[in-house]
């Protein structure tokens, strides 16, 4: 098994505040420890997210990257740096995207294992076109079984998702693959709103 850190039941993802350019993230353990921090680097033509165990960066777990440089399905691999063991992949769904965010969960020959799909079309319409006041909420299955549940929590001004993993006691979703997912989804799709 890996860190105790990968172990915990739910996560919450922090975008920093007051980050000018790129994006950095604090990930909180349910007892508001932080637990990871995460840096992604402004201006770089591919995505490029490090994955640390605090702040100062001095320890580096996990990066995802994508793997082209411009990809409207873009597929991000998920490597625990402390092995060198690439841990899967997540795939945005493009086109599906456009109306309900939609990814492809990926395990290390690319096959497909498991879906993030956001709650509702409906409410993903009303987000796109009316306003991006309305949190978004994920659902996160492998083999159609619920292991995850991703929620955004309601601040016009600060993005935070709660990734909870209570569902998934049998450890089914590799942490962390869930955590790099949960990341993105605060990360690449929190440009959009």
């Amino acid at each position: 098994m890996y860190a105790e850190r990968f172990q915990l039941p739910s996560y919450l993802i922090r975008r920093k505040v007051l980050k000018i350019f790129g994006g950095a993230f604090h990930i909180y353990a349910p007892d508001g420890r932080v637990v990871f921090y995460s840096n992604m680097k402004a201006f770089k033509l591919k995505e490029d997210i490090r994955i640390y165990t605090g702040e100062d960066m001095t320890q580096e777990v996990l990066t995802i990257k994508a793997r082209n440089i411009i990809d409207f399905s873009a597929t991000y691999d998920v490597v625990d740096t402390e092995t060198g063991e690439r841990v899967g992949a997540l795939r945005r769904r493009g086109l599906k995207s456009l109306i309900q965010d939609e990814w492809a969960i990926l395990d290390l020959n690319d096959q497909e294992v498991g879906t993030i799909v956001e709650d509702s079309t409906l409410l993903a319409l009303v987000r796109r076109f009316l306003t991006n006041l309305i949190p978004q909420h994920y659902s996160v299955s492998l083999g159609g079984r619920p292991v995850a549940h991703f929620r955004q929590n309601f601040n016009p001004f600060v993005m935070k998702i709660t990734a909870d993993f209570g569902g998934d006691p049998e450890f089914l979703l590799d942490r962390r693959l869930g955590i790099a997912a949960a990341l993105l989804l605060c990360a690449v799709e929190g440009k959009q709103g």
